[in-house]
């Protein structure tokens, strides 16, 4: 089974994103900032990392970049809805990191879901 690891600060985006991978027949580990994030990353073996972007403590951009350092080939998706400037900006500096796939949150969970398949198909 397929372990991902859900970094997000907001409790509601991470149970649901939990429940959906879950249900899609995948093993997810949850962090609610990319301190905690990090260290599970360094305990258990994962497949696949989805980061929010704005969080306290360590936010996602400085979160990819400590996983690029560690493990250059991770597969990553960031998540964002904003804040004051738009989440495209965010989001673009998360590709530029490393982030293999970006979204904006609301996102469509279908377009989402097939990411995640083709990225953990590619390994």
């Amino acid at each position: 089974m397929k372990r991902i690891l859900v970094i997000d600060d907001d409790d509601q985006v991470r149970v649901m994103l939990r429940d959906v991978l879950e249900h899609a027949g995948y093993q997810v580990l949850q962090a609610q900032d990319g301190n905690v994030g990090l260290q599970l990353f360094r305990a258990h073996a994962v497949d696949l990392i989805i980061t929010d972007i704005l969080m306290p403590e360590k936010e996602g951009l400085e979160t990819i970049m400590d996983i690029r350092k560690e493990s250059p080939h991770a597969k990553i998706i960031a998540i964002s809805g904003g804040a004051k400037v738009g989440p495209f900006a965010y989001l673009k500096l998360a590709e530029r990191f490393g982030a293999h796939r970006v979204f904006t949150k609301p996102f469509q969970m279908s377009e989402f879901l097939q990411a995640i398949r083709e990225l953990l198909e590619e390994q």
